[in-house]
């Protein structure tokens, strides 16, 4: 399917219901972005403790160079065909379906698309053990030895639990069309259960190299258990059980017309992470697990503050896609806004507490045994150079769902191309040659990789929304309002940097939990003294969330 403009309808397919008004439309996808974001908060703090555990074992290893990068090459198989990918192409399909109330076919196109994913992931994971040591060579040229033949024996490990986690996201994209989003995103937390009980267990009992296989084995399990948290809600919502695919012929091809150019994008997308883990491996012992470290951090509120208000908004956004072009736009518009802002809010003092407060974040989480002070100050220059470009990539994330909706695969596409090509020359030049022109050890080239990428970030966010503006109007944030957030982030980081340096003698846990806490609530002082609507927004979801009786009762007031 080539690019559709939003106010065309195929003959023979009916005109879906009229949409909801904005303000409606807006205060559903906002609940809906809560529920996500608290689906998310649990897998994300669920990850955190992994990695915590992992690194009081492993630390900045060669061991762990070898997980981290081998733990990336099965995510692949995820990264191309997982959560993303399917929910910008079967989703707006699926949910087209449900919108017109054809709810049989519906649940034929579902079991469709996924028997022919279950057949097409299967051959792939049996293709990516087989050449897994040629896989080594292109995202770890700089690994040899034993290094190079324990991470061999961690991908092919963990290959077939990439496989299932694809299928996870199967799971994931129905449950979302049905607007059911908090089980699928905290179905995660059962996969970092696995691997956590696999350090537990293993982490005294075994050497480092021994735990990293554990922890393989682990995460196969955990695998499985994700999609199995998932499967008694999905299959109450399918109740049809058969495939007839002549009659769902039409559809499924419009799923994997749509999903050929979404494959390629996210594929172009993640070449990006494939880029820096590549470049990372020339760099000194330690660098690929610092990257990885710092990652998982950056995308904690990316996950949490852009991606829950992406995916909440994009079943909604193509179930209104059939509606009348100056309604739609109306739409797109006031739920883009709202979401930018609401990302804004919570995004940039993100960013200014990676690059003033990074080493307090870095220690309070990874800080134990064999992860020591000076990895915490090394994993702080990563994050930091994160922190560039993290609201461009968080707003993305909804720029690029609005795209989706409207069926347009390809503009994105173009714009992560150019993206790619930018994080692979500027990576490269910060990453390798500066540092020691600069006089700077090489290893700190690292952090020049999470710079460059950020300014990337940045190039493609302009694109997207210039040519999204093109289609529906004006969207985008006031300078004003950024402004006020970034004077009360760095306000706010500034006096808590002050607590940090009078509290240097405190245990990194102890230092963390009372320099951050200042941090937010002098934040959210500063909102609540300029009387920001997003702060309200941002305490109702929580009161939602914790006290969903008294919410609905206080609403029905």
């Amino acid at each position: 399917m080539s690019e559709i403009a939003p106010n065309r309808q195929d003959r023979n397919e009916p005109r879906v219901a009229a949409s909801p008004g904005p303000a409606s439309a807006i205060g559903s996808g906002a609940s809906r972005a809560g529920t996500i974001a608290a689906g998310v908060l649990l897998s994300r703090i669920a990850g955190l403790i992994r990695d915590s555990i992992f690194a009081h074992f492993l630390g900045d290893s060669a061991t762990a160079d070898a997980f981290k990068a081998g733990f990336r090459i099965p995510n692949i198989l995820q990264n191309l065909f997982g959560e993303g990918v399917l929910s910008a192409s079967f989703i707006p399909v699926y949910g087209k379906l449900l919108g017109e109330g054809d709810n049989e076919t519906a649940d034929m196109v579902a079991w469709g698309v996924g028997a022919i994913l279950t057949l097409g992931v299967s051959v792939l994971v049996a293709i990516g053990v087989l050449v897994t040591p040629y896989l080594i060579d292109v995202i770890a040229p700089g690994f040899e030895g034993d290094k190079r033949d324990l991470t061999i024996q961690i991908v092919r490990i963990l290959f077939p639990g990439a496989g299932l986690l694809v299928m996870s996201a199967w799971f994931l994209g129905v449950l979302n069309s049905h607007h059911k989003f908090f089980v699928s995103y905290t179905a995660p937390v059962a996969w970092n259960v696995a691997m956590i009980a696999a350090l537990l267990y293993y982490g005294p009992r075994r050497s480092q190299d021994g735990l990293a296989i554990a922890i393989s084995w682990g995460s196969v399990v955990g695998s499985a258990l994700q999609i199995a948290v998932q499967v008694p809600q999905t299959l109450a919502l399918l109740r049809k059980h058969r495939i007839d695919f002549a009659r769902i012929a039409a559809p499924l091809r419009s799923v994997f017309h749509n999903l050929t150019p979404v494959v390629i994008s996210r594929g172009v997308v993640n070449l990006s992470a494939y880029v820096d883990n590549m470049l990372a491996s020339l760099l000194p012992t330690g660098a690929v697990a610092a990257l990885n470290y710092g990652q998982l951090l950056y995308m904690v509120p990316i996950s949490l503050f852009g991606y829950s208000v992406a995916a909440s908004e994009l079943p909604a956004m193509s179930r209104a896609a059939g509606a009348m072009p100056e309604q739609m736009n109306a739409i797109l518009r006031a739920r883009l806004n709202r979401g930018l802002r609401q990302i804004a809010f919570l995004v940039v003092p993100s960013s200014a507490a990676f690059l003033i407060l990074g080493d307090v974040i870095v220690a309070m989480i990874y800080q134990s045994g064999a992860f020591t002070r000076a990895d915490a100050v090394y994993v702080w220059a990563v994050l930091a150079g994160s922190g560039v470009g993290l609201l461009a990539a968080t707003m993305g994330r909804l720029y690029n769902s609005a795209f989706y909706a409207l069926f347009d695969t390809r503009t994105p596409l173009r714009f992560a191309l150019i993206r790619v090509v930018l994080t692979l020359v500027l990576g490269y030049l910060c990453a390798i040659p500066l540092p020691p022109m600069l006089g700077i050890a090489q290893k700190w080239g690292v952090a020049g990789l999470t710079v460059s990428a950020g300014v990337a970030g940045w190039v493609e966010f302009v694109m997207l929304r210039w040519a999204l503006n093109g289609r529906i109007g004006w969207t985008g944030l006031e300078r004003s309002y950024l402004a006020k957030l970034w004077a009360l982030a760095v306000g706010a980081a500034a006096l808590a940097f002050i607590l940090k340096l009078r509290m240097a003698g405190f245990g990194p846990r102890i230092q963390g939990l009372a320099i951050l806490s200042t941090y937010g609530g002098l934040y959210l002082f500063g909102a609540w003294m300029l009387a920001m609507p997003e702060l309200k927004q941002f305490t109702d979801q929580i009161t939602r969330r914790l006290f969903p009786r008294a919410a609905s009762n206080s609403s029905d007031q």
